[in-house]
């Protein structure tokens, strides 16, 4: 039976609330700022969480824009997320192009980030990359994903998942951002399904509040997320940690950085003899990518410059300090930072040093070349360019 309407639909937000709430994990409550930036990733969240929730449909799955669009809780720069609703009782394809990009990563999995409350729920049952399948010559794949066996008239790839699954996740890894080719990829479900319907009222109300809390659900687990890298190794100061399931290839290097306005910190750090892809990024103290289209606050391995004696050394400061791989934290003085390595032969630690920004060259390898403003400005539009013609949404 259809419920009544309310008159308005500010009567079914009001788990929005709890996402401000979060404010209280932070690490200045009472900060004017924080509150207005809290704001901000709530409203950020949320206008992700649409299409969570009404985009797309197991029996008819699209891919919808993941994280990438509005860089709220830390997407990866490199990566463009992409991600669509499936039923583990039923068979999808997946095929088309890999382009050139760096990497493709495929993911089946049971639940996901702001979706579950209970991130133990959470598990993979399919991770793999392009370099796990038959791709051919020209970058043409065709790839069948199921728990029921392969079907016999299918000649390309068949992957098997849990049934228990309900998400699917496809990350583009890009290197050279100007370069490279974006995939072009599509999934269907192969199984005789409806038509897809129209939402009813009970369906679209119950939808909205599932909405609602989104944001807050977001925020809970990646602001204890921060705060226990804090607690564990606190500020400037990396500590390694790997995952299973999807990021199991992966070793993440989480630090909690902190300056003043007159200084710097300088990381560096030894680099793997196989460094399939590594990189290095700027959060704000929200958890959030710091804007990386208009502001160098990310680096990866073709975008470093590599120091005369084999070692990458970075620079974090509000001012250009006009040598190699500064990473701009756009005004914040506080904030994260997350290192990868990426099927790495081995995983060094970086170190973090924090100086005056006047001594950043002391500290620095003696032929360490300088970037003038016209070789940063142009550092800097090229980069817009490139980011601007990847596919992020």
């Amino acid at each position: 039976m259809t419920q009544p309407i309310g008159p308005t639909l500010l009567e079914y937000l009001p788990d929005i609330e709890k996402a401000v709430a979060e404010l209280a994990n932070s690490w200045h409550p009472d900060d004017p700022q924080f509150r207005a930036d809290m704001y901000r990733q709530t409203l950020c969240s949320l206008s992700y969480s649409y299409f969570a929730y009404f985009h797309a449909d197991a029996e008819h799955p699209d891919w919808a824009p993941l994280w990438n669009p509005v860089y709220t809780l830390q997407p990866n720069p490199d990566d463009i997320y992409f991600y669509a609703p499936i039923r583990g009782d039923l068979t999808y394809r997946v095929s088309g192009n890999c382009g050139t990009v760096k990497l493709i990563t495929f993911t089946a999995r049971k639940g996901l980030v702001g979706l579950i409350d209970d991130l133990s729920e959470q598990r993979d049952a399919v991770h793999l990359d392009q370099r796990d399948l038959d791709i051919a010559a020209d970058g043409s794949l065709d790839v069948i994903f199921s728990a029921r066996p392969k079907p016999a008239d299918h000649k390309g790839d068949w992957i098997q998942f849990h049934p228990e699954v309900d998400i699917f996740l496809v990350r583009y890894r890009s290197y050279d951002w100007e370069k490279e080719v974006d995939p072009r990829i599509s999934i269907e479900c192969l199984d005789r399904v409806p038509l897809k319907p129209k939402l009813d009222v009970d369906q679209i109300l119950a939808r909205i509040k599932l909405m609602a809390g989104f944001p807050a659900r977001y925020a809970r687990i990646f602001m204890k997320m921060q705060n226990d890298i804090k607690a564990s190794v606190g500020v400037n100061h990396f500590e390694p940690v790997s995952y299973q399931g999807s990021l199991s290839r992966q070793l993440y290097l989480p630090a909690v950085f902190q300056f003043d306005e007159d200084e710097a910190l300088i990381l560096e750090t030894d680099l793997p003899k196989v460094r399939e892809y590594w990189n290095f990024q700027l959060n704000d103290p929200y958890f959030n990518a710091i804007e990386y289209v208009y502001r160098l606050s990310h680096t990866n391995g073709h975008f470093a410059k590599i120091a005369s004696d084999g070692r990458f050394y970075a620079v974090i400061s509000l001012r250009d300090p006009g040598v190699p791989n500064w990473l701009d934290p756009a005004g914040f003085t506080e904030g994260t930072i997350y290192g990868r390595w990426y099927d790495c032969d081995s995983h060094p630690t970086p170190t973090i040093t924090r100086v005056k920004f006047a001594d950043v060259r002391k500290h620095l390898p003696a032929d360490t070349p300088d970037v003038s403003e016209d070789e940063r400005a142009e550092e800097l539009r090229t980069r817009v360019r490139a980011a601007q013609r990847r596919r992020r949404w």
